[in-house]
């Protein structure tokens, strides 16, 4: 090209590119605002999906036919009795349990105990003309205590019947260790929070007054022994011992210690002994349950009239009532991680309460919570409300007198009121007392449930709703006291999840079928201890014989 028409060309070319320039800051705008809808549009897409996701309960994303085209898998329905559908069932089932009439006294028909007295039931179960009977004495033999090898010291931790284990088994230890037991302090629970000591709940005087033959038991360390460790319990060594230890154990490390130091410690002690010993061992444990234990004077007396109120409320049934043991408080609801309104306000309390009692247990590295699952594997507290249905589908009608042994219920405006319903003659240790009766005992947890305990005891049947220490020890003492078999309503909760899951279920189907779980369950009333189970729970044969009839 001729220079002069390069050098007329520049000015043109500069022109275009200063034009250029002046349009490029509102293109760039435009550019940024297309890329940013777009990635907006993305992000609603992907957010979009990621919903249909979740609400597929995580079933995944396919591809149509190859095409690319993304679609759904349908939902697969939770396995019956998975979700808490209880109050429908309720609201279909009331008018029915409401007209529903039953025999005129329900509670004789499931109990075989009547009144002996005041504060004492008999059984009229007989197989092959013989009954059984407490014979603790016959199993122990009586002779002279040698020499004490040293001191036992313990501390029982957990509620009342938690600390009953603790004591019964540090009496059975301190004989087979031929030690003097110190009688053993009471842990301070994060979750019971009851400052009791021994003597607050139970009758000091007479548990050693009646183990004297067999275990020797001081109330507090010689004032010689005492200073060896600076006067303080927590310097005499601790024994960590496994749970379940064999009696084996004991002797080959427990006593060299002991006789080393003069006294051992052992905190925690619940659950410290295996259930497989010899029988000896057995006898004493019972010897320490049911004789040597018996709860302190004001407990007994504040029961006893309790006891006597509730008789003289169940006129409609002859003086007969049932007492159902209720595990609906918010530390046992938080503990089984399941599910029962499933709002917010609920998820709050509960993730608030497992963290006040167990700090961080609920969320170690591999601890899965799946709720649905805990329900169907009947692993989940009853309801009040589902108490109530369940008792009524059984033939209790409204004239039941029904004693309710509970600690503070979870939300109980909300839950109990059904179960008041069903049952307008219920009764709980704060509707039998009055204020001032009851105040002693406020803030103590285990002396609560020593009067539920009690009133329990006496009942013509009891209702467990919930597998824990209370209803464990509960059997086996009806066990012991007459005569090898008292009445005992123990649902299967598995079956039962399945009814209270069909709001369309009919009365009579539903009654039907709670009818079968009673006959079922009261089947298992009369039964023996195997080798390995726990002689608080069944203390037949050791600790009781057959006996003919009179």
């Amino acid at each position: 090209m001729p220079p002069a028409v390069a050098v007329a060309s520049a000015p043109m070319r500069g022109g275009e590119g200063t034009k250029a320039t002046a349009r490029r800051p509102g293109r760039t705008l435009a550019g940024r605002r297309r890329r940013a809808a777009v990635l907006l549009l993305a992000l609603s897409y992907a957010a979009a999906m990621l919903m249909l996701f979740l609400c597929a309960g995580g079933s995944g994303l396919s591809s149509a036919g190859g095409s690319g085209l993304v679609g759904r898998r349908p939902a697969a329905p939770a396995p019956p009795g998975s979700v808490y559908r209880s109050h429908l069932v309720f609201e279909r089932l009331l008018p029915d349990m409401r007209a529903s009439v039953s025999r005129p006294n329900p509670v004789s028909d499931v109990s075989c105990i009547v009144p002996r007295d005041s504060n004492l039931m008999t059984t009229h179960y007989k197989k092959s003309g013989k009954r059984w009977v407490p014979c603790i004495s016959k199993r122990m033999a009586q002779s002279a205590l040698p020499p004490s090898n040293g001191f036992l010291v313990v501390e029982a931790n957990g509620g009342l019947n938690q600390q009953r284990i603790s004591i019964c088994d540090a009496v059975a230890v301190a004989s087979l260790l031929n030690a003097t037991l110190v009688t053993p302090a009471f842990h301070l629970n994060s979750v019971w929070r009851d400052s009791s000591k021994f003597g607050d709940i139970f009758d000091e005087e007479h548990f050693i007054k009646t183990l004297r033959k067999h275990v020797r038991v001081v109330t507090e360390l010689p004032e010689d022994v005492s200073a060896q460790f600076d006067h303080n319990i927590s310097n005499i060594p601790n024994m960590r011992t496994k749970a379940f230890s064999s009696h084996s154990y004991y002797l080959e490390k427990v006593l060299p210690k002991m006789l080393e130091l003069g006294a051992v410690r052992i905190a925690p002690f619940s659950n410290r002994l295996a259930n497989l010993v010899p029988s000896n061992i057995h006898a004493l444990r019972c010897l320490a349950n049911y004789e040597a234990l018996r709860f302190s004077v004001p407990i007994r007396n504040l029961a006893d009239s309790m006891v006597g109120r509730m008789i003289k409320k169940s006129s409609l049934t002859g003086g007969k009532y049932m007492s159902v043991h209720l595990r609906f408080e918010e530390d046992m609801v938080a503990f089984s991680c399941c599910t029962y309104d499933g709002d917010w306000k609920e998820n709050i309390a509960m993730e608030n309460a497992r963290e006040r009692s167990w700090r961080g247990k609920f969320h170690r590295p591999g601890r899965v919570i799946n709720p649905e699952a805990n329900r169907r594997n009947g692993r989940c507290p009853l309801t009040p409300l589902e108490v109530g249905m369940m008792l009524r589908g059984m033939g209790f009608d409204n004239t039941t007198s029904l004693y309710v042994a509970s600690g503070k219920i979870y939300n109980a405006e909300k839950y109990m009121t059904p179960l008041r319903q069903l049952f307008p003659l219920l009764q709980t240790k704060e509707t039998l007392t009055s204020p001032e009766e009851l105040a002693q005992f406020m803030g103590h947890s285990s002396r609560l449930a020593a009067l539920d305990y009690t009133i329990c005891l006496q009942s013509e049947a009891f209702v467990t709703t919930q597998g824990s220490n209370f209803p464990h020890f509960l059997m086996g003492h009806r066990r012991y006291l007459y005569g090898g078999h008292a009445k005992t309503i123990k649902p299967d909760k598995r079956k039962m999840v399945l009814l209270f899951d069909n709001p369309d279920i009919r009365w009579d189907r539903f009654k039907h079928l709670m009818q079968d779980i009673r006959r079922h369950s009261e089947s298992k009333g009369f039964g023996f201890r195997k080798h390995d189970g726990s002689i608080y729970n069944l203390p037949m044969p050791e600790c009781m014989c057959q006996q003919a009839e009179a």
